[in-house]
């Protein structure tokens, strides 16, 4: 390709020229049809939604990085994991050469089922339930961390939090959402926090609940009689919401409320539904690098097509589901083909640089369990009313802060 044209690629993708990290090449005569299975309605809907913009804007990116068309077919799971595996099956008879999603561990473990069933590649876009990469399957792909993984990572970056804020919490209650996701969660606080020592604290009780739950008043009077220091939290979004309201209502004050690894605390409706409540809540999860050149190419072609929103309200959602289908073109440009072992194999070959993905950690290399291995985390804390890097160090945006300024001890 010519550097005028090679230019005019990267003027249509946002970005100047030499910000590309994919050289050009000449589109496929074949598009990969790919099925993005996501809880676009239901209880995790808001969250499914925001996947999907990640989805939306990936086929255009593509084209002008890797010169790959894709069809997307999208499919809603209605926040079931029944529905979700009905659906799979669905976008499979329909044509769908690729499956990604579903957000969920419980619904993309029952499409990882049907995926392994039928012989279809399914890329996970975000699922942490560590039994799904330990089936033995041989078309089921995760570029995302175990829960395991994801805990270690969010535990680790508390010790840095107290280091950096020079501070000493003794105590902890730890709620969770009793679902695939936060059962595993709990497992893996379970199994690493003994072994911990630069942790200062201990975890004086641990509550369970249902993510689907309207009413927390009894779990967060039960949290709040426990005194502890902080609130250690693995929540999804409504019921981040209901709890922080009942955390308000039962003038529950503690340091602050730090995730290990979830979703919640950073969406946009929390922030939108919660105002000022909303402000210093801290999630150590896995996030986009505000810093990369892919980030920027992702984040102007975001910019132009959702222009009432911010990319940082979306940072896991669409830099994870973006990476999914990034990495099935990829394979499908190496294969040449849609043929699903072709493309299993060429997906079991992948080799993507750091440079080249948008979400933390090193380069994307699957192992012979079909995991991804080394992404990273960072402390994303609500600061004026957005989501932002405030660790590590070398990736941050903002200083973390902790406790938050309301505490008074006791």
């Amino acid at each position: 390709m010519r550097r005028r044209q090679f230019n005019r690629a990267l003027a249509a993708a946002g970005v100047a020229a030499g910000l590309a990290p994919f050289g050009m090449v000449r589109a496929q005569a074949r598009k990969l049809r790919v099925g993005v299975l996501l809880p676009r309605s239901g209880v995790q809907a808001l969250i499914g939604q925001s996947c999907q913009k990640g989805a939306d804007l990936a086929p255009g990116v593509i084209r002008q990085l890797l010169g790959v068309d894709i069809e997307i077919v999208n499919a809603d799971t209605e926040s079931n994991a029944d529905t979700a595996r009905t659906r799979a099956e669905r976008l499979i008879q329909e044509g769908a050469h690729v499956l990604v999603g579903a957000f969920d561990s419980g619904h993309t473990a029952a499409i990882a089922q049907v995926a392994e069933q039928r012989g279809i590649p399914h890329i996970i876009n975000i699922a942490a339930a560590p039994q799904i990469t330990e089936q033995g399957y041989k078309f089921v792909f995760r570029n995302f961390p175990t829960a395991i993984d994801l805990t270690r990572n969010g535990l680790a970056l508390m010790g840095e939090i107290f280091r950096a804020t020079n501070t000493v919490p003794r105590s902890a209650v730890f709620m969770h959402v009793n679902d695939t996701f936060g059962q595993a969660m709990a497992k893996g606080v379970g199994a690493l926090l003994p072994r911990l020592d630069f942790l200062p604290f201990k975890v004086l009780d641990t509550i369970a609940y249902d993510p689907a739950a309207r009413d927390l008043t009894v779990e967060v009077s039960k949290a709040k009689a426990a005194n502890a220091d902080f609130l250690m939290l693995v929540c999804r979004l409504n019921d981040a919401i209901i709890l922080r309201r009942e955390m308000a209502k039962q003038r529950w004050n503690p340091m602050g409320i730090i995730s290990p690894g979830s979703p919640g605390l950073y969406e946009e409706q929390y922030t939108r539904a919660l105002g000022p409540l909303a402000e210093y809540a801290i999630c150590n999860t896995v996030w986009f690098n505000p810093k990369s050149e892919m980030t920027k190419i992702v984040g102007a072609a975001f910019r132009k097509q959702n222009p009432k929103d911010v990319l940082d309200f979306h940072g896991t959602n669409v830099g994870y589901t973006f990476d999914a289908i990034m990495i099935a073109a990829d394979a499908f440009k190496r294969a040449r083909s849609t043929e699903p072992k072709a493309l299993a194999d060429a997906i079991r070959q992948t080799a993507i640089p750091v440079a080249n993905r948008m979400s933390l950690g090193g380069a994307i290399r699957f192992n012979p369990k079909g995991q991804v291995e080394g992404n990273l985390s960072a402390a994303i804390q609500n600061l004026k009313g957005k989501p932002t890097v405030t660790l590590p160090a070398e990736f941050a945006e903002a200083k973390v802060v902790f406790p938050q300024p309301a505490y008074k001890k006791a």
